[in-house]
């Protein structure tokens, strides 16, 4: 059997009127993300990491931010495809690791919607999925919250 590790990692800006959309989950906030697509950091870093894995390249590559295509496009859009390119590979998830970066809001009562959300694109259960999150004290970009960014590692096995 042959196993694949991969991680990821995004960041995008927050602004006020932005929607904030993390785990394929609308989320209230009086700030949103602000990106081409809808700016969910979570989905991103997830995507990322399952492309690094498959030695595929970044979400840049397959989804750049320059093509009119993907303006406003629901990650969730974006996540799919990107399993259909690793499955494309011969290879499927056996488990997603994140952590969410953020000063606010606070996510618990959204994690397990985060959870089945990816976990029905990805073919997945939702135990198999772990959403984290943690502040930076008030310290630099987040804290600050300017922004936020997400941490992701998957690990695919050959099917």
């Amino acid at each position: 059997m042959s196993y694949r590790i991969g991680s990821g990692v995004d960041f995008h800006k927050l602004s006020e009127g932005r929607e904030l959309w993390l785990g394929g989950v609308k989320i209230p906030h009086h700030k949103g993300a602000v990106g081409h697509s809808d700016a969910d950091v979570l989905i991103h870093a997830v995507c990322d990491a399952l492309l690094g894995a498959a030695c595929l390249g970044d979400i840049g590559v397959h989804f750049p931010d320059t093509d009119p295509a993907f303006k406003n496009i629901d990650s969730k859009i974006l996540l799919q495809r990107t399993i259909d390119l690793v499955k494309k590979e011969g290879y499927s998830v056996v488990n997603i690791d994140t952590t969410l970066c953020l000063q606010a809001p606070k996510i618990r009562p959204y994690v397990s919607q985060m959870q089945e959300t990816i976990a029905a694109v990805t073919g997945i259960t939702p135990k198999n999925i772990s959403i984290k999150a943690t502040t930076t004290e008030q310290m630099g970009f987040v804290g600050r919250e300017e922004g936020l960014m997400a941490y992701a590692t998957v690990l695919l096995q050959k099917t």
